[in-house]
């Protein structure tokens, strides 16, 4: 579990080892096994037979986080605030033998993980850019347990702690260094030790910032008149950015403010205190739910992949078109390893798309996540072309032209003839159907649709669309692909809008008709963000282009046929288009005014054309009528096979189109609201506001 080894010098290492697993982790046993390591250290210190301590791991990490099943379950505050002040005791016991102690960082060490980490008064990491630092508690609605945010207080000062564990970056060792959570970085593991050894033979002090009497945080406390104004500042603009409805984020800027004004020792149990309150909230439990295991279970139990194929490991990828979107995934590929040829229609059309890569890899270097000497090495796996010949070598090749079915088949017709007969070949398309694009490919069971969210390198999630002739095994090799570039894959059918923008499209299509109504533009986009969306319905329509929001209506209008009723925006996106020659933001007038410069703004002449006529509103009616009309829709795709697993729904809500990260995602958001009172508050939509809010068999069973 723990072994420990003592040289000439006095200096102890202790290595975890956990037995039986692969990783080590922060939990139970390991503390149960530090407990006898501690008092040794003790009684080492008091014979004045050791000088320091240095932690490290004979694992490929250093050490994980907590046990999240269980606190899945943890309903209980007092439990909660007890097993939160049992890691504290530990971690004090572990900085305050006498004698100082380093963390020799050798692999990842993330939330829980990253608080013993803390409690050592010495951080030195491996350089490696694979391995990750920090407190990601935050993405999935938790504070740290353990005393990170008192302990990151006084090492940094509130301004610079908050932004920190507001984030919840998992931060690369040179990026860890940059923000201050360690002190040193290390090439190799023998370079670790001898720098650890080398610290301690300094003779370092053994105290803590805060266990020294004239100890002080640096920046000052929220007492402190300016600092205090500056607190209230952020909290307002948290507020305003999140509408409070993420617990974890505003106990961190309250647990700071309050922390700041007490001695450590009150502050560690304060912070035990917010954290009980936020473990055992709904928010976290949904965040849970979704960001950790519908996560795990997608990219790494393969949940909806077909079985019985062997992993594809693609090595080079070609991509057609090197506009944003294609250039974006020509990024996302070279910065998991793989080689590309990016291709256009012109030789330096293609080189721009070169040059938005580059322009990408020099803002990771900036950050700290790329290091310079990687900035060649990484430019050596793209080749620019104007040639299909290039793509003689790539196992999967992506086109990324524009929304053009005749355009997209003459690409694909192009590549194809220079592909073996085993090539993916994966259109991104929003809104033709696959089944038709592929009908004119060479190979059609080779031909898969992957929609990449925009911008392609920072959403998570892609949806993979399965033609009518396209074979299992590709649907597992295009899974793969997009696990090798760390998205999260949900395979959905063929059908109008796919999943993610027929349901999206529903969020769309009811702030339009609020619009109708005669509710003023601004509350309908102001209480879409209150209910936890991230854009407004009518700044997505104009996004998506009216045009395109109305084909997805008329789309379910054939799907459905004469069981079909119109969705009361229609006759306003109509109006909008026909009318008002107003398309949206591709157009530079839509719901909202576009000019050269400056933000967009909600267009002046829309009171004229959707005159204001309601004197009073429900906000909880409104916020229903949102998030209802997107689970409904859900539970529709989920009835008729457009999506089959609920995990894989909740991850392309809220990472694909914005859905609140704090429901969890559309399936959760109707398991925590409770099925009895969902239908209940159903029907009363459905009296007042249409057919449109009857709820599928799928959500009643």
């Amino acid at each position: 579990m723990i072994n420990y080894r003592k040289d000439t010098d006095n200096i102890v290492t202790l290595i975890l080892d956990m037995t039986g697993r692969t990783s080590n982790l922060l939990n139970h046993e390991l503390v149960a096994a530090f407990q006898p390591v501690i008092s040794h250290l003790q009684n080492e210190k008091n014979a004045g037979r050791l000088r320091g301590v240095i932690i490290t791991s004979a694992k490929k990490d250093f050490l994980q986080g907590g046990d999240l099943a269980y606190l899945m379950k943890l309903e209980d505050p007092k439990i909660a605030f007890d097993a939160a002040q049992k890691l504290k005791a530990f971690l004090r016991d572990l900085e305050v033998p006498g004698v100082p102690v380093v963390a020799a960082i050798n692999g990842d060490a993330l939330g829980t993980g990253f608080e013993l980490a803390l409690a050592c008064h010495h951080r030195i990491a491996l350089a490696s850019p694979r391995i990750r630092l920090g407190h990601p508690e935050v993405k999935i609605g938790l504070i740290p347990s353990g005393g990170a945010v008192i302990r990151l207080m006084w090492l940094l000062g509130i301004e610079r702690a908050y932004p920190l564990l507001l984030e919840g970056r998992r931060y690369s060792p040179q990026e860890a260094l940059k923000v201050g959570i360690i002190d040193e970085l290390a090439a190799d593991q023998e370079d670790l030790i001898r720098r650890a050894k080398k610290w301690l033979m300094s003779d370092p002090p053994s105290r803590r910032p805060w266990d020294e009497p004239e100890g002080k945080i640096p920046g000052g406390t929220a007492a402190d008149p300016n600092l205090g104004h500056r607190i209230r500042l952020l909290t307002a603009r948290q507020s305003a950015n999140t509408n409070d409805l993420y617990p974890a984020k505003r106990a961190i800027i309250d647990l700071l403010a309050e922390g700041s004004k007490v001695d450590f020792k009150t502050a560690y149990r304060i912070d035990s205190r917010y954290y009980a309150k936020v473990v055992t909230g709904e928010v976290s439990k949904n965040m849970i739910s979704t960001f950790w295991f519908d996560k795990q279970a997608v990219r790494r139990k393969g949940l909806g992949r077909p079985k019985g194929y062997g992993k594809f490991r693609p090595r080079r990828v070609g991509i057609i078109g090197a506009g944003r979107m294609g250039s974006g995934i020509a990024f996302l590929c070279l910065r998991n390893g793989l080689e590309v040829t990016l291709k256009d229609v012109s030789q330096p059309i293609a080189d721009r798309g070169r040059d938005y890569v580059i322009e990408r890899i020099d803002e990771y270097i900036e950050r700290g996540t790329f290091q310079p000497e990687e900035r060649e090495e990484l430019l050596s796996r793209i080749t620019t072309t104007d040639k299909s010949a290039d793509f003689a070598d790539c196992d999967i090749v992506v086109e990324a032209v524009f929304e053009n079915k005749s355009v997209k088949q003459k690409v694909t017709r192009e590549a194809e003839e220079k592909l073996d007969d085993f090539a993916v070949f994966a259109t991104n398309t929003i809104s033709i159907p696959i089944t038709e694009l592929g009908n004119a490919a060479l190979r059609p069971e080779n031909y898969v649709g992957i929609h990449f969210f925009s911008p392609a390198e920072k959403t998570y999630v892609v949806e993979i669309i399965k033609g009518e002739k396209t074979s299992e095994e590709t649907i597992a090799r295009a899974f793969d692909f997009a696990t090798t570039i760390r998205k999260i894959p949900v395979i959905v059918k063929d059908t109008w809008g796919f999943f993610a923008a027929r349901v999206l499209n529903t969020y769309i299509l009811e702030g339009v008709t609020m619009l109708n109504e005669g509710y003023p533009a601004a509350l309908i986009e102001n209480m879409g963000r209150q209910a936890g969306m991230t854009t407004g319905p009518l700044a997505l329509a104009d996004e998506l282009g009216l045009d395109l929001v109305l084909r997805y209506e008329q789309q379910a209008a054939n799907h459905y046929g004469s069981k079909y009723q119109q969705h009361p925006a229609v006759p306003a996106l109509q109006k909008m288009l026909n009318d008002l020659n107003r398309g949206g933001q591709k157009k530079r007038a839509g719901f909202y005014e576009y000019g050269e410069n400056g933000p967009a703004l909600l267009w002046e002449g829309i009171g004229e054309h959707f005159p204001v006529t309601k004197t009073e509103y429900f906000r909880t009616r409104m916020k229903d009528r949102f998030l209802f009309s997107q689970v409904i829709e859900s539970g529709w795709c989920l009835q008729e096979k457009v999506i089959t697993e609920p995990a894989a729904a909740n991850l392309a809500s809220v990472y694909g189109w914005g859905f609140p990260s704090y429901t969890g995602g559309t399936l959760r958001y109707f398991e925590s609201y409770g099925k009895e009172a969902f239908l209940k508050r159903c029907q009363e939509l459905q009296e007042r506001y249409g057919q449109r809010f009857s709820v599928p068999k799928y959500l009643r069973s």
